[in-house]
């Protein structure tokens, strides 16, 4: 029957005599689209400037998206390709190598870009290609797109032009010159040899300049060390991968320690081959990734970390320095003797502040003709001198600084005495920062200047001594930036852009090859030296370092944690909801204090009703500075030590959201990590948004298998890797034998299987970054992951043993007798819940396993979840009603729920809420709405494209061809993805390693993700 009702769409359209609604009705477009004049004239069309980059970013976002994406450019109206642009196949990513440093973090990359828009992070693994990308650099992607950058150029904070900051600029400079007053380049570390030459011919054009390089996270120590016995001012590259034994002395060197980027190389010696694998001590006070992967760790404070220091120099130089007696000094001489012993094949490395300290560090590694300790190709990213940063305040505040022009610093949030540097630049006559937000810094600056993003922007760097990087842009610049070396050249007088200043300069470091190929591997490796390292009074350093004392109250150490870095992404929501790899805490830094301290102080922490985990606050007082923070209690954490993070606490250009935690850097007072501080007790109680509550292995065998190298290599793998078994016909076989479903036949097509390796995973976390730019996850914020309603479709669940090992536990476990008293499996499985004081740990990534026989798939009402002939787990999301019946069914608990739309909702104002911030969506996966499951799908669009390409190619899939996210950011080859059915692929391999095993294997679900058992040199 049909309907005589209605229907309107507006208001307007009930009025019969409006013009609006009869124009709306006769035409699709209010106003003509000009395609004659523009299509009808190839000439006119083939010579617009419209490139490759520009065109296509606009497509699939709103006008408000392309306006601001590129305001500058020349297509106002969007219109069909008639004369498609020959390097642009729409549908189809382009990659381009380029290089990533920012003063904190660097890599050589890949940037995938979709129609102009570079949506993701790859690693560029070309030879010479030696920085992986963590897990900030992956997110760096996003920070492109952040809606808080700097859009215009201000002078005394109004919107002014370039052209009228660059008069003031050069005006301002003139009068510098003829007065005689002192001009300030303070930059980052630049590692940059075409930025470092310009800013030479800068201070030759104006010699009252001088050029002051600010880290905010300084490694000046080591640095001043090496000056002194090689008169370069760089730090030693260390290859682990060359060492039997490392002793690390407060190194972090698989988070952040002088740069990071050493996991690959010391994951090739974690894996046990040929029964051998490297031995790692570590000697720390916060419990950090090198401290979770190593053999031995041992809770130090960081004055008994400097005598242990002074213990291991005199073992191993066979040196007599006294020292009085220091608690764990059996383990410091078994390691120095095993050091010692490795020779040539041992290091030893310290994150110690303290130049003595840096100076024994050069004095071991000579005298045991260390391979790992490499002089060639030096470490050109850490510059900065915090004496000449020292004297620049002092200048700036004596009135004699004129000019000062900054650029990659935000020294106002980042320096401890930060009101100093205020104070100081209110009597400079004019200030100058070139920043990507308007920061602290530059809100207070006379002029700020919006900087580009490394994706728009050209640059070379020297990362290594030798190693020669090319940064190129993949972007038009969004907004009207100016970059810092764009300005130089204009102050130099000289017209050449920067891109035919390092071309030309590039002739001097790429002698081989040429520019072009240069550029497109992303770098070029030249020859290079080793440092002539001389002598230093060592004996003189390790005396002063026996003079140590223990400071009064607590030490506080200072760290920057694997999410947030120094906090210059402290916008990017990625990163702030990335749980950090220890403490599972995301959107927050926190005071991390011993067990045995916080009973002394009163201080606790404690999961409420809905699951949450609460914290007490605490008072800490350095000095006249003082600041309240929540606590987490560490297992781990050396007693009298407490830790917290920088880089969080930030203001300004933040949205509220992001404006998290409590700045540390007012602590860090003459760049010290380490200061004395009085902790007290404060009232009120903190809500953390913690992703796992559990903190134990509880004896679950199953999920975490492990064993030590002495047991690896004398028994049988069923011994150390016992498989589940069951009871038929009361025998027991093994569970794998007996199923409930029927089996197919899978050898016939791709078969893909995931490979990871628990020896080699650091917990680093750039495949959950990773993971999250590739398939479009969204980001919940901090009370929704606090609700247990995280997005992640890949966690990375942390460990703790509750005995001193997990072997310990087992034992502890298995000594169960009956469910009461004192071995009663009720009350021991409790006390199982609380780790030790020094706990081993344990980092396994899971997500979904891709089961064959996968117990989600049978539950599903409407068939939404399903199995595919290549071994994946694959959801229709339109097909999903949302009844969860998948997620209660599924043992992994690897399923997420969509329970709000979190794209273009206010509620969750984060990226997806605005049109910028959407343009790096990934247009191959789907952004899924409310009411729906979603989990890891192993990435079925980056398997199909590798067999459409290969198919396009005439050819078959490549060896190792196939890559998932995780995978692929996987920097230490721990994730290995591949087809199972092709024998050459790694994978296939693996699969038949006597360490492998499924996780809840006597489930019987037949997953096709595996891990490898955990190997430890105890």
């Amino acid at each position: 029957m049909s309907s005589n009702k209605k229907y309107w769409k507006s208001v307007e359209e009930l009025n019969e005599n409006s013009s609006i609604v009869e124009t709306l009705r006769n035409n699709e477009f209010v106003e003509a689209i000009p395609t004659d004049e523009f299509l009808s004239d190839k000439e006119s069309l083939s010579s617009s400037s419209t490139t490759r980059r520009d065109f296509l970013k606009y497509v699939g976002f709103s006008t408000a998206a392309a306006t601001l994406a590129a305001c500058e450019g020349p297509v106002h109206k969007s219109i069909p390709y008639v004369l498609q642009p020959e390097q642009i196949i729409p549908g189809v990513a382009d990659y381009y190598a380029t290089t990533m440093f920012d003063g904190f973090d660097f890599a050589n990359l890949l940037i995938k870009t979709r129609e102009g828009r570079p949506i993701k992070v790859e690693n560029n693994t070309i030879e010479g290609a030696k920085f992986s990308a963590n897990a900030r650099v992956h997110a760096s992607v996003l920070s492109l797109y952040d809606n808080l950058r700097l859009k215009q150029t201000k002078v005394e904070g109004k919107d002014a032009t370039w052209q009228e900051a660059d008069l003031k600029i050069k005006s301002s400079l003139a009068d510098a010159k003829a007065k005689g007053g002192q001009i300030v380049l303070l930059t980052n570390t630049l590692a940059s040899p075409s930025t470092e030459k310009l800013i030479a011919e800068f201070i030759a054009k104006n010699p009252t300049a001088k050029h002051v390089v600010y880290d905010a996270v300084s490694e000046s120590a080591a640095l001043d060390a090496f000056e002194t016995v090689s008169g370069e001012r760089a730090l030693v590259d260390y290859d682990f991968s060359k060492a039997n034994v490392i002793v690390s002395v407060g190194a972090d060197f698989l988070g952040d320690w002088q740069g990071g980027g050493f996991d690959a190389a010391y994951a090739k010696g974690r894996v046990p081959q040929a029964g051998k694998m490297s031995k790692h001590f570590q000697f720390e006070a916060n419990m950090t990734l090198s401290g979770a992967a190593a053999d031995k760790r041992v809770p130090m404070t960081v004055a008994e970390q400097k005598l242990a220091l002074v213990k291991i120099y005199s073992v191993i130089t066979g040196s007599a320095v006294a020292t009085g007696k220091i608690a764990n000094e059996d383990a410091v001489l078994k390691a120095a003797q095993q050091l010692k012993a490795a020779g040539s094949k041992g290091v030893l490395v310290s994150g110690i502040q303290d130049k003595n300290a840096q100076l024994l560090v050069l004095a071991i590694n000579q005298a045991l003709t260390s391979e790992a300790f490499s002089t060639v190709g030096t470490r050109q990213v850490r510059k900065g001198s915090n004496e000449k940063v020292a004297q620049l305040i002092a200048d700036m505040n004596a009135g004699t600084v004129h000019t000062l022009i900054m650029s990659g610093v935000n020294p106002v949030y980042t320096l401890a005495n930060g009101d100093a540097f205020v104070s100081g630049l209110k009597k400079v006559k004019l200030s100058v920062s070139f920043a990507l937000k308007e920061d602290e810094t530059a809100l207070i600056s006379s002029i700020a200047i919006p900087a580009p993003h490394y994706l728009e922007s050209w640059n070379d760097l020297m990362l290594t001594k030798g190693t020669y990087s090319l940064v190129q842009p993949t972007i038009k610049p969004l907004f009207s930036s100016k970059q810092f070396q764009e300005a130089l050249l204009d102050w130099n007088g000289n017209t050449q852009s920067f891109y035919d200043y390092i071309k030309a300069n590039a002739a001097n470091y790429i002698s081989g090859t040429t520019w072009n190929k240069a550029l497109h591997d992303g770098l070029f490796v030249g020859a290079v030296s080793a440092s002539s390292i001389g002598s230093a009074d060592f004996s003189a350093a390790a005396n002063a370092l026996a003079q140590t004392k223990a400071v009064q109250g607590f030490e506080l150490v200072l760290y920057t944690k694997t999410g947030l870095g120094d906090g210059q992404q402290a916008n990017n929501p990625w990163l702030q909801e990335f749980p950090d790899p220890i403490t599972r805490v995301s959107w927050d830094n926190y005071l991390t204090i011993s067990r045995a301290d916080a009973e002394e102080l009163g201080v606790e922490n404690r999961i409420v009703a809905d699951g949450g985990l609460n914290g007490s606050y605490v008072t800490i007082n350095a000095g006249n500075k003082e600041i309240t923070a929540p606590v987490i209690v560490q297992p781990g954490q050396a007693k009298g030590t407490v830790g917290l993070a920088l880089g969080y606490g930030r203001k300004a250009a933040l949205k509220e959201e992001m404006q998290v935690g409590v700045n540390a850097y007012v602590l860090y007072a003459n760049f010290n990590n380490v200061q004395s501080v009085t902790i007290t007790k404060a009232g009120g109680e903190h809500e953390f948004a913690s992703v796992q509550s559990q903190k134990t292995l509880m004896g679950r065998g199953d999920i975490v298998k492990e064993t030590t190298l002495q047991i690896f290599n004398t028994k049988e793998a069923k011994v150390w890797n016992p498989q589940p078994v069951v009871s038929l016909d009361h025998k027991e076989v093994e569970a794998t034998s007996v199923d409930l479903w029927e089996s197919f036949d899978r050898s016939i097509g791709h078969h893909f299987n995931l490979s990871i390796d628990l020896n080699s995973c650091t917990g680093c976390g750039a495949c959950v970054i990773a993971c999250h730019a590739e398939n479009n996850v969204p980001v919940v914020g901090k009370e929704e992951i606090r609700r247990s309603r995280d997005m992640h479709w890949l966690r990375i669940d942390r460990y703790y043993s509750s005995e001193e090992t997990f072997a310990k536990d087992v034992e502890k476990k298995e000594g169960f007798d009956g469910l009461f008293g004192d071995k009663g499996s009720l009350g021991g499985f409790g006390q199982m819940e609380s780790p030790a004081d020094n706990p081993q740990v344990v980092f396994q990534p899971v997500m979904c396993q891709h089961c064959n026989h996968a117990p989600c798939e049978t539950v599903c009402p409407v068939a939404a979840t399903s199995h595919g002939r290549q071994g994946q787990n694959q959801m229709a999301y339109n097909r999903c009603v949302g009844t969860r019946y998948c997620a209660n069914n599924c043992p992994y608990k690897v399923r997420r729920f969509n329970w709000f739309l979190y794209n273009n909702n206010d509620e969750f104002d984060f990226y997806m809420n605005d049109d910028l911030g959407r343009m790096v969506i990934n247009p191959d996966v789907n952004v899924r709405s409310r009411g729906v499951m979603e989990k890891c799908s192993m990435c079925i669009q980056m398997t199909q494209k590798t067999i459409l390409t290969a198919k396009r190619e005439g050819r078959e899939v490549s060896v190792d061809e196939f890559q998932t996210a995780c995978s692929a950011a996987c920097s230490t080859g721990s994730m290995v993805f591949g087809d199972v059915n092709n024998k050459e692929d790694k994978v296939s391999k693996l699969v038949e390693d006597k360490r492998m095993y499924h996780l809840l294997e006597h489930v019987g679900t037949k997953p096709n993700v595996f891990y490898h058992v955990k190997v430890r040199n105890t």
